[in-house]
Formats: C-alpha cells, sequence, structure tokens
C-alpha cells in the first residue's frame, strides 16, 4: 500500500519529491513504490453560500437575516474546480491506506487541507508533516516524526471555527449593514468582517483624531551655558507637582508669561551651580524575529509593504531554503536548538562570517539563555533564522530581506552594548536646566551593524574641570524660550499598524508586555498583511507614500456603525479576545461549541440592532461644524450635517460624490466653494461646479460655462479690484492684475465683455481635489510653475500624484517629476 502526500503548492511537492527519492511524473502528480505526492494550490474549497443553502437568500433582505446554518456544507471553489477532482480521485484510489497533510504547518494549512479531505469524503489514516524548515535534513526528519491525526484535533477545530465565525460575521454583518445603507440611500456594498472592521476602525479613529485637532502652544526655556572647556546648552525642567503625573512633559510652559518670567529670573542671576551623575547603561540586543516585527521594521527601513515582506519571506523559505518558517509569531527558539545555531554560524556566507566566528570563537551560544531558548514562548512554530544552507541568486530585495534576518540572528548572541551616560543639572537660583549626553562605551551587538565605540574620552558635552570650581559654576551666556506647538497624532503607516494589530488596538513596545499582548492581537501574522491589502483592494483605506489614509467609504461605513452602537464589531480590543479564543482552542484549553456559540449569539445581537435602528434622520452627535446661522455646533445625522436652528443642511454626499469636512468648512465660512472636482450626473457623468449657500440656507450648485462668465453674474472688474492681487498676470498680450477672488485666481481682463480681447486667465482654488494656496498661486505667475503639489487626484483612475502646475498657452497643465528624482 501507498501513502498520498498532499503538499499546499505545486513547488514544495516538488522540493518533497526531491528528498524522497526517485519518482515518475505523471500529469498532474508524482510516484512510486512508496508515495504518491501531489499539491493544492491555495485554498480549494469553500463554504456554501446563502444562495447555495436555499435560492430564495440570494436576494438580500433584512428579513431574512440572520441567516445561521445548522451545518456549513462546502463546495469546490470554481476556478480550481478540476485540480480538486484530481485530489479526490487520488484519495480514492484502493493502493492508498494513509493520507499525509503536507499543507503549510500552522492553522490556515491545516483548513485548506481538512476542507479537501470532507469534501471528498475521504475516511482513511490522516498523518500529519509538520516543517519549520524546507532544506533536505528538516524534510527527512519530518517524514520521520510524522504526527498523528488526533494530536491535531485542536488546531483542526480552530481552524474551522476561524473559517465559520468569518462566514457568520462576514455574511450577516454586510448584508445587514449595506441593506440599511441602500435603504437609507447611502453607499454601495459596505463589507464587513471580523478582523477587517477593527483594522480599519483604528485607521478611521486616527483621522477624526487629526481632523479634530486643535494646535496648542508651549514654550521651552533654552540656556546656553559657559565653562572652562566651552559651552553647553540645557533645557528648563519645572518638577513634577505629583510623582505619578506623566501626562505632560515636565520641559513645556503652556503660558507665554510663565516663560518670560522664567528668563527674566534667569537674566537676574546670571550664574548657575553646576552638578552632575555619570553612570553606565547596558542595552540588550532585540530578539529574534517573527513575521510581524519583520514586516513592521522591513516596512520602516525600506518603504515595502507587509504583503510583499511576506511574499519574500515565503520565497527565501520555500525557494532559496535560507530560511526557517516564516509565517510564526513566537521570537524564541526551541531549548535544544543550540547545537542547530551553531551549525547555522559556521555555514553562514562570507558577508557575515567575520561576526559569526566571533560568536563561535567566544562561546556566546548559551543554552540556558531564556531570551534566547524557550519552549514556554514557542507556538507552533520558533522564531525567523537561517538555516544551513546559504542563499544564491537572491534578488535585491530578498538580498534585503536576508541580510535582517541574518544580522538580527548573529547579533542575539553578542553582549549587551554599553554606554556611559551623563545627566547635568545647571542650577539658576532655584531653576533647574537639564543636559543630557551619551556615548557608546562598549558596542556589543551594535558591532554587527557597524558601531563602534566612540573612545574613552569622548564626549557629547564639554566635560567639567578643576577651574570650574568645587561645586562647578558656569556663565549663562543666553537664555530664550523657544515657541512651538503641539502636533497631531501621525497617520498609521503598515509599520505603526500592524504593530497595533498585534497589541489588539494598544502600541505595545516593551518587549514583554508585546509578548504577553500577541495572543490577543488581531488576526494571525500569515493574515495581517492580507487584511490589509484586502481593505486597499475594497476601497477603504488607501496609500499616500507610506500613510494610510481611509476613503469617504470607510467613513460611511463608521458612521453607521456608530449609530448602530455595534462596539464589538469595530473594536480592536474585543475582537482580538476572539483570536484569543482561537488560541486557547488550539491549546485545548476551550471547546468549540462555546466558541461558536458566541459567535451566533453575537450575530444575533448584531442583525438585531441593525434592524431596530431608526433611520438616517437620527442625531448622532455634534460636529465640529459650525453654523454661520445659529454660532452653534451642527448636529450630525448619518446622511447629513445640520444646524441646530434647521435653516441650514448639508448633506454629505452630493450627486456621488463624498464632500469633505474642510470644503464644508470652507464653505460656512465663505458661502461658497469651489468650482470642486468629481460630481457625476445621473448619467455618469463627471463634472464640476461651486457649491453657494443662499440667504435661506440652502445649498445650490453654481457652474461656469466654458470659462466665457463667471459664476457670479454681480462681480465687476472694480469688486475683483477690492480683493488682494497677487501678482501679474502671464498670458500673451495681457498686462492685467491677477486677484485673489472668492472661489478662484482670477485676471482683471478675464470679466470684459469683448471675447476678443478677454483674457483667458482663471484658476479654481481647487484643482483635482487639493486646493491651490494663494502662495503656489504666486509662484505659477512668478515662474511660470508651482512647486510640486502632492494629493492630486486622478479623474480616470481615483489615485493621489504628485506634480507641479504649469500655465501655457492660456491652459493650466502638470509637469511631473523625471523618474530618477522620485527614485532619489
Amino acid at each position: 500500500m501507498k501513502k498520498l502526500v498532499i503538499a499546499e503548492k505545486p513547488s514544495v511537492a516538488r522540493d518533497i519529491v526531491n528528498v524522497l527519492g526517485e519518482f515518475k511524473k505523471h500529469d498532474d502528480f508524482y510516484e512510486n513504490n512508496e508515495y504518491v505526492v501531489s499539491s493544492a494550490v491555495g485554498h480549494l474549497v469553500e463554504l456554501f453560500m446563502p444562495e447555495d443553502i436555499d435560492a430564495s437568500l440570494k436576494k438580500w433582505s433584512l428579513d431574512t437575516l440572520p441567516i445561521l446554518p445548522e451545518k456549513f456544507e462546502k463546495k469546490p471553489i470554481e476556478q480550481t474546480k478540476k485540480k480538486f477532482n484530481e485530489l479526490k480521485k487520488l484519495m480514492a484510489r484502493k493502493d492508498i491506506d494513509v493520507i499525509i497533510n503536507a499543507c503549510d504547518a500552522g492553522r490556515e494549512g491545516e483548513l485548506i487541507f481538512t476542507y479537501i479531505y470532507e469534501l471528498a469524503g475521504c475516511k482513511k489514516i490522516i498523518k500529519r508533516l509538520w516543517l519549520s524548515s524546507m532544506t533536505t535534513e528538516s524534510i527527512r526528519d519530518g517524514f520521520l516524526h510524522l504526527r498523528d491525526e488526533e494530536e491535531m484535533k485542536n488546531l483542526q477545530y480552530a481552524a474551522k471555527c476561524r473559517s465559520e465565525a468569518d462566514w457568520l460575521i462576514g455574511i450577516n454583518g454586510t448584508r445587514a449593514v449595506t441593506t440599511k445603507m441602500f435603504r437609507s440611500r447611502i453607499g454601495n456594498v459596505a463589507t464587513v468582517g471580523r478582523v477587517q472592521t477593527p483594522t480599519l476602525s483604528m485607521i478611521c479613529n486616527r483621522e477624526r483624531e487629526i481632523i479634530n485637532f486643535i494646535p496648542r502652544d508651549y514654550w521651552r526655556i533654552v540656556g546656553n551655558f559657559g565653562i572652562t572647556n566651552g559651552s553647553y546648552t540645557g533645557t528648563f525642567n519645572k518638577p513634577k507637582i505629583n510623582k505619578n503625573d506623566c501626562q505632560d512633559r515636565i520641559d513645556r510652559l503652556w503660558s507665554e508669561e510663565e516663560a518670560t518670567q522664567i528668563i527674566d529670573e534667569v537674566n537676574a542671576v546670571k550664574v548657575a551651580v553646576v552638578s552632575e551623575k555619570k553612570k553606565r547603561t547596558k542595552q540588550n540586543a532585540p530578539r529574534l524575529y517573527d513575521l510581524t516585527t519583520l514586516q513592521r521594521e522591513a516596512n520602516t527601513r525600506y518603504g515595502m509593504p507587509a504583503g510583499m515582506i511576506l511574499n519574500i519571506a515565503q520565497s527565501l523559505y520555500e525557494k532559496h531554503k535560507c530560511i526557517t518558517y516564516p509565517r510564526t509569531d513566537s521570537n524564541a527558539l526551541p531549548e535544544d536548538y543550540s547545537q542547530t545555531c551553531i551549525q547555522v554560524l559556521e555555514s553562514v556566507s562570507q558577508e557575515f562570517k567575520e561576526f559569526a566566528d566571533t560568536v563561535l570563537k567566544n562561546n556566546w551560544v548559551d543554552p540556558t539563555n531564556k531570551k534566547i531558548f524557550n519552549n514556554k514562548q514557542i507556538s507552533d512554530h520558533f522564531a525567523i533564522i537561517p538555516t544551513v544552507k546559504q542563499p544564491i541568486s537572491l534578488s535585491d530585495e530578498e538580498s534585503k530581506i536576508y541580510a535582517m534576518i541574518a544580522l538580527r540572528f548573529i547579533a542575539i548572541f553578542f553582549p549587551a552594548a554599553e554606554f556611559n551616560v551623563t545627566t547635568r543639572v545647571s542650577k539658576v537660583g532655584e531653576l533647574e536646566f537639564l543636559t543630557e549626553g551619551k556615548v557608546l562605551a562598549e558596542p556589543g551587538w551594535l558591532a554587527v551593524y557597524g558601531r563602534s565605540a566612540t573612545g574613552p574620552d569622548a564626549e557629547t558635552i564639554p566635560a567639567l574641570a578643576e577651574q570650574d570650581g568645587n561645586p562647578a559654576k558656569a556663565n549663562v551666556l543666553e537664555v530664550n524660550a523657544v515657541k512651538e506647538a503641539t502636533k497631531p497624532p501621525a497617520r498609521y503607516t503598515e509599520a505603526t499598524l500592524l504593530a497595533m494589530m498585534e497589541g489588539a488596538g494598544k502600541m505595545v513596545d516593551d518587549e514583554e508586555l508585546a509578548e504577553a499582548m500577541k495572543e490577543r492581537g488581531l488576526g494571525t501574522p500569515a493574515t495581517r498583511a492580507q487584511i490589509i491589502d484586502h481593505l486597499i483592494s475594497l476601497k477603504y483605506i488607501e496609500r499616500n507614500k507610506r500613510d494610510l489614509m481611509p476613503t469617504p467609504k470607510a467613513e460611511d461605513l463608521f458612521t453607521f456603525l456608530d449609530a448602530f452602537n455595534i462596539n464589538v464589531l469595530s473594536s480592536p480590543t474585543m475582537t482580538g479576545e476572539w483570536e484569543y479564543k482561537l488560541r486557547q482552542m488550539e491549546q485545548g484549553n476551550l471547546d468549540r461549541e462555546s466558541f461558536i456559540n458566541g459567535i451566533i449569539t453575537l450575530t444575533k445581537d448584531i442583525v438585531e440592532k441593525i434592524k431596530l435602528f431608526e433611520e438616517a434622520d437620527k442625531i448622532i452627535r455634534l460636529s465640529t461644524l459650525i453654523s454661520p446661522s445659529d454660532n452653534l455646533p451642527m448636529q450630525e445625522t448619518l446622511k447629513d450635517f445640520r444646524s441646530q436652528d434647521g435653516k441650514i443642511v448639508l448633506l454629505k454626499t452630493l450627486s456621488s460624490r463624498r464632500m469633505a469636512i474642510s470644503e464644508f468648512e470652507e464653505l460656512l465660512r465663505n458661502k461658497r466653494v469651489g468650482p470642486l472636482e468629481g460630481f457625476r450626473s445621473k448619467l455618469g457623468k463627471l463634472y464640476s461646479a461651486s457649491l453657494i449657500i443662499d440667504d435661506s440656507g440652502k445649498v445650490n450648485f453654481s457652474f461656469e460655462k466654458n470659462l466665457e462668465h463667471m459664476d457670479d453674474p454681480t462681480i465687476t472688474v472694480e469688486r475683483l479690484r477690492s480683493y488682494e492681487g497677487i501678482g501679474k498676470c502671464q498670458c500673451e498680450n495681457c498686462d492685467g492684475t491677477v486677484y485673489d477672488y472668492e472661489n478662484a485666481y482670477i485676471c482683471e481682463n478675464f470679466i470684459k465683455k469683448d471675447k476678443a480681447s478677454r483674457c483667458m486667465f482663471r484658476i479654481g482654488k481647487y484643482v483635482l481635489g487639493k486646493e491651490l494656496t494663494r502662495e503656489q498661486a504666486a509662484k505659477l505667475l512668478a515662474n511660470g510653475k508651482t512647486d510640486v503639489i502632492e494629493g492630486f487626484r486622478s479623474k480616470k483612475t481615483g489615485r493621489l500624484f504628485s506634480a507641479a502646475l504649469i500655465f501655457k498657452e492660456g491652459k493650466l497643465g502638470f509637469e511631473f517629476q523625471p523618474k530618477e528624482s522620485r527614485k532619489k
């Protein structure tokens, strides 16, 4: 009898065949006297959709929700049905008595195999090939130690529960929210999910924080002090009133009067009494990479998207076999792995040999080091490290990721880096100025990254001398108040978003706390990049360089979810708890029925809240918009913003265009905004228009046709000249002045009734959704073009781009940077 080996991908099947011996190649599988080896191509089976369960469910309706199947039936995915049938046929062969699951060693690989096995109706014995490396030695060892089916039951339960929970929340949530949004005439299909929606909520919440952020001025007092060996600067630090209060930095003063008073006190004394403390501090090497940490650092260092980093790591694992299994959330190694580490260090390529030999020479591989070798900190797989196989012919991107993994692996065995830290306090009367200096004394693990000791006499601040006295004194050379302002939080990059997903909505930098939070993270290391890419493909978020920004579609969705008060669906912390329960199930500490029953209860609750929700006129909250009709914050509903006196109503979406808060602010402030691009007629044609609020508070469209007349018929040359000029018109045969009018930059000769002598210079203050500032308009007049401006949005693709605006032969155009400049 023979054993059938089913790998997850054809490339893995070929690697297994190369290790197990001579095989004969058939159409889509390999065979010898002992094994038949074939593969899937990822997922081949999916769960029934509602219309597969009952044809009447094809129509989306709140009346049919929630949809709660008594049993989750399966079907082949249509595109790969042929491949499934081939595997089914092989599994049914009478000369095969054992099926070996060789899919990727994790929850997703377990699900791929389990669904194929169950849909094929197979009842034969299952064995599990569990690989953490694709080297020849690892594959041979894996076949010598195949796991029994019973050992994998808990992982299989968790995999199926994850799939069914995503179906229940995704199908019911998407249908319920979309149906309600259509009924309210807002938005299109609104896809929601167990993990993607809380992830999206973090991006949307951050954007709201940025939009609503109000800068606050503060002052820092910086003194310049003179001693025998030179001068140094110190920053005034006020004592903390409450030692446990860490809300405000103690070098910030929130009153200019207080800052002026302190400067006067310092100038009255002019001499500081100086004291300092010196100490040696240590910094240990960072822990080995798990996938999320690798993605975060590579995204920060090289700007690579998380999905691309995962694909590169997978290639290094499968194709080049030079790293261990990458889809891991562990950053420790097994406690019996020290000898393998020595073998890896002995076999590293010449590029890393110097530092690897240093580790071996000093016997720094310590099997008792729990920071490196710790069975309790390993789940399905251990940390990502190099294998004994040296990589050959890597691409530039592959070389970068491999070098990160190799250097991190070597550095972990080096001693800690040591720094000499000097903390100097310059006391002027009762006022203290703080100066800190830090010098690398012993590079330790930093030597692997090219750092070296600064030198025994190196100082970042000039040293005190005997001539300075005992106690030492310094002259106050100068003291100034530096005015600064608080800044809004930064938008998420993929690196920072991955960190938040790993910590279930909490940014955790401390290694021990981060380790504790991993089990409650959003998604798994293998799925987080996919979730981000999925949100981009659904047009919920978009990349602006490295920043991730929500789209109006996402804002619409979360306006609804806020109104429904379905916190559990948008809460990263609560969703992280579900992921923790799946982990508990994998470890045998939670039964399958309890988890699914909890998801069913949640699904019913979501649908019920949406069904009972009052329609779009319900007030959600007070907005940041101030109505000029009553000078009060406007009320926000699902569809609009409305003044509290009822005189002004601003629809969030006008002619299929989502309005920005900044555009509404300008409209309320100036009673007009535009012209704006992106409005769409009932026939689907794009057009531009301005918006005007009339005396009754009604918002109207205002159109400009072929530049032949102003949209405001009351404008005259005299009225235009009452506005401020920004420069001379550059059009041929025109000596007019261009004015900063309400909604555009207009040449005074544009208003002439005589078409033959009319100047054509008239540029709206918004071009492809981006504001043209007065400063840039002036540069356009003076130089013929603006600086490079970021954030234009293409009409055809909807993508953001950067370019300089140029005005040539009476037309506005774009000038793009050369490719080489963009690359730099």
